[in-house]
């Protein structure tokens, strides 16, 4: 079986129509799940970038793997999931946010890369960066949304829709599987948005599909501030959103990244018909995930870097018919070090010290694996 791993940054668990949201606008999404299996209890084993991806890449938890913070180092001893299934005669093929470190040009494991990252020191090292260039659009030097001061602050893509960085993760996903899946070798393609991820910048007209005003208020408990930690006071500040609330704001925030979700949602169903045009959807292992949640105003808070299911829930659906139930709810607590044991069960192939799950397991009862851990 093909595997695609669909990855998305900073997406709440509670943004998909699927997952009981009245509201968001999330229908490939919706159909993944209806075809598959929905996994309403998945959390991040790490409520921040790095980690989270570290330990989705090397199936262990962040005590195991070294990695804790976005400025620590993943390590280069032992197999990723992207080496094993190259090994067992994948076709690995990574596109988009990978933010892998030291090195953010170390391949780990895949074959080839089409690399689209949020701050880039060398417009050589980013093929997002050099297509816009091509594209007469280099005057967006901050193609991903204005950062700084203006993190949080809601604002339209200075690029237009066609050239929007999720459109790119799109249109190179699709035309990948189109190309690659005309051979007879097995594919392995990890394609991964820096959206929702802030800036939230949604580009035109999709920065209108939510009227503010519609939007749910943030959750309000009485002094939120007795709920902190020393993390929480330190991103509101870096976030400049430490001086007072502003619920109209807040909703305009949230109207844009759901707005940014939306826009990734139309890019997965571009990339499932393709799957379905080119015959191969029911021979696919499609995986969607996200690396952490966001606060987006609870509590007051803004960021991760917490364990509240704001910051630390995420989505996860898996399908593939002759595997994953379709239309099922687990809603067994699962994290996204499962996500490289259960490729590896499709793929017949095997690494060693793994501390997650096969899914399929866990859907299926098998898993006696009652908890899963977060470490920050």
């Amino acid at each position: 079986s093909n595997i695609l791993l669909i990855v998305t940054d900073q997406q709440r668990f509670d943004t998909l129509a699927a997952a009981g949201n009245p509201q968001i606008k999330t229908p490939n999404l919706d159909r993944l799940a209806r075809g598959g299996t929905r996994f309403s209890s998945a959390y991040t084993p790490a409520p921040v970038c790095v980690p989270a991806r570290c330990s989705m890449h090397y199936g262990q938890y962040p005590l195991t793997s070294g990695c804790l913070e976005n400025n620590y180092a993943m390590p280069d001893d032992r197999m990723s999931v992207a080496d094993a299934l190259t090994m067992a005669g994948y076709r690995t093929h990574a596109i988009g946010k990978r933010h892998f470190t030291p090195d953010p040009q170390d391949p780990r494991g895949f074959e080839t890369l089409e690399k689209q990252e949020e701050i880039v020191k060398d417009i050589e090292q980013d093929d997002y960066l050099q297509y816009l260039a091509a594209h007469d659009c280099g005057y967006a030097i901050e193609p991903h949304g204005v950062r700084g001061e203006a993190y949080y602050v809601p604002q339209l893509s200075s690029v237009p829709p066609k050239h929007h960085p999720s459109q790119w993760i799109g249109d190179r996903t699709v035309e990948w599987l189109k190309i690659e899946g005309q051979g007879d070798q097995p594919l392995f393609l990890y394609s991964s948005f820096i959206h929702p991820h802030p800036p939230f910048s949604p580009p035109t007209p999709w920065h209108k599909l939510y009227r503010a005003p519609d939007m749910p208020l943030p959750k309000m408990p009485e002094d939120p501030e007795s709920l902190y930690l020393y993390t929480n006071y330190r991103q509101n500040r870096y976030k400049n959103r430490d001086a007072g609330r502003d619920l109209r704001l807040h909703q305009l925030v949230t109207s844009y990244y759901w707005a940014s979700i939306s826009f990734i949602d139309y890019q997965v169903g571009r990339m499932l018909d393709t799957l379905e045009a080119t015959g191969r959807v029911d021979d696919t292992l499609v995986v969607f995930a996200s690396d952490h949640g966001e606060f987006l105003g609870d509590y007051n808070c803004f960021g991760k870097r917490s364990f509240l299911d704001s910051a630390a829930r995420v989505p996860m659906i898996c399908r593939l018919p002759s595997v994953f139930e379709a239309g099922a709810v687990c809603d067994t607590p699962v994290s996204l070090i499962d996500i490289m044991p259960t490729a590896l069960a499709v793929a017949e192939a095997s690494a060693e010290n793994l501390e997650g799950e096969d899914l399929a397991s866990v859907a299926g009862g098998v898993c006696s694996r009652e908890v899963v851990f977060g470490h920050y």
